[in-house]
C-alpha cells in the first residue's frame, strides 16, 4: 500500500511526505508539546505555529470561544519570533523523521520575503507555509488574502527569497478562493492550502460584549467543513491544468478518516488536521489509520488513485 505524497511533483522545491496527513498551524505549537503525547513520526508533516520577524505577545484574553460545532480564536500570532525558531527549535526538528513546515506571517511584502530568506538553508526546516490572512499595513489593514494581486506579490517575493517548498495558505473570506489560488500558483507557489479560518463573532450576553475579546475571531472546526470542502473542490478544478502541477492541501473541520478522504477525493493531495487536535491529540494518527483501513477494504494500492476521484 503506497501512501507517499509528493507536493509539487516535478518542481525543484518538491517535498516528499510519507503520507498525506499533516497537522495544521496553530494547533500543535512548534511540535514539542505534541511530541510528548502522540506519535509524530507517523505523520506526513507538521506545520508550525505562525511565526513573525519579531516576538509577539498576542491579543488580550479571552482569546478563544467554543461555539456550536467549532471554535473561535483570536490569538494574535503570539510567538517567540524567527530568531528563536531558527536558533532553538530548528536544531531539534532536524533530529525528527517528520518534516516541519514553518508558517510565516508578515505585515508587509518585504517582511514575508525576509522571513523566507532567514529560513533558507536552516537544517530542520522542510518548507514554508505563507499565511496571507494577515493585515497589510500599507493597504489600510486590508488582509493580503482578500486580493489576488496582493497574494501574487507576497508569493513572488517569497519565491525569490527561498528555494524551500512554498505553500500559500488561502483565506476563505472572499467567498471564492479560485482567483487567489490561481494568483499564488502563477507567482510560484508549489502548493496552496485551504481554508484558513472564517471571520466570526460571539456575544457574551451577561457581560454584553463581543467574544473573543479582540472583537472577532477565526472560526474553525466541523462547522466549516462543507464550505471548506466546496472551496477545495473548486480550487482543485481551477488548478488542474497547471504545469508544473500545483498541489492542493485540504483544511477545515477534519475530524475523521471519512472527512479526510472526502477532501482527497475533492482534489486535495494532502490534508491538515487542526481544531480536532484540541479534542484528541491523536486525531492525526487515527485519521491515518482510517485511511489505511479504507484503502485496504476497497483494494486501493496507491493513495494517488483517490486524489480527485470525485472531480468531473
Amino acid at each position: 500500500m503506497q501512501l507517499t505524497v509528493e507536493l509539487a511533483a516535478g518542481r525543484k522545491s518538491s517535498l516528499l511526505l510519507r503520507n498525506p496527513v499533516m497537522l495544521a498551524a496553530g494547533t500543535c505549537g512548534y511540535g514539542f508539546e505534541y511530541a510528548r503525547i502522540a506519535e509524530i513520526e507517523r505523520l506526513g508533516a507538521i506545520v508550525s505555529k505562525g511565526t513573525t520577524l519579531r516576538p509577539r505577545r498576542g491579543n488580550a484574553q479571552p482569546r478563544t470561544r467554543e461555539v456550536p460545532a467549532g471554535l473561535l480564536n483570536a490569538i494574535g500570532l503570539q510567538n517567540p519570533g524567527i530568531e528563536t525558531v531558527i536558533r532553538k527549535y530548528a536544531p531539534i526538528w532536524a533530529t525528527w523523521q517528520t518534516p516541519v513546515i514553518v508558517n510565516i506571517a508578515g505585515e508587509t511584502v518585504e517582511e514575508f520575503a525576509e522571513l523566507a530568506q532567514r529560513l533558507e538553508d536552516v537544517p530542520g526546516v522542510a518548507g514554508i507555509e505563507v499565511n496571507v490572512s494577515c493585515p497589510n499595513i500599507r493597504a489600510g489593514g486590508r488582509v493580503f488574502g482578500d486580493s489576488p494581486q496582493a497574494v501574487a506579490e507576497v508569493t513572488a517575493a517569497v519565491r525569490q527569497s527561498t528555494t524551500l517548498p512554498l505553500i500559500v495558505k488561502l483565506s476563505p473570506n472572499s467567498g471564492d478562493a479560485r482567483p487567489t489560488a490561481l494568483a499564488a500558483a502563477e507567482a510560484g507557489a508549489d502548493a496552496v492550502s485551504l481554508i484558513n479560518t472564517l471571520t466570526g463573532l460571539d456575544i457574551d450576553i451577561e457581560m454584553r460584549r463581543p467574544l473573543p475579546a479582540h472583537g472577532t475571531g477565526g472560526l474553525s472546526g466541523p462547522a466549516i467543513r462543507p464550505l471548506a470542502l466546496r472551496m477545495v473542490y473548486e480550487v482543485a478544478r481551477e488548478l488542474r491544468g497547471q504545469q508544473p502541477a500545483v498541489a492542493v492541501i485540504g483544511i477545515g473541520g477534519i475530524t475523521s478518516a471519512s472527512d479526510a478522504l472526502a477532501f482527497i477525493m475533492a482534489g486535495a493531495r494532502a490534508v491538515q488536521i487542526g481544531t480536532a487536535n484540541f479534542i484528541n491529540p491523536r486525531t492525526g494518527v487515527l485519521v491515518l489509520e482510517g485511511i489505511e483501513a479504507f484503502m485496504q477494504a476497497h483494494g486501493v494500492q496507491n493513495i494517488a488513485e483517490l486524489v480527485g476521484a470525485a472531480l468531473p
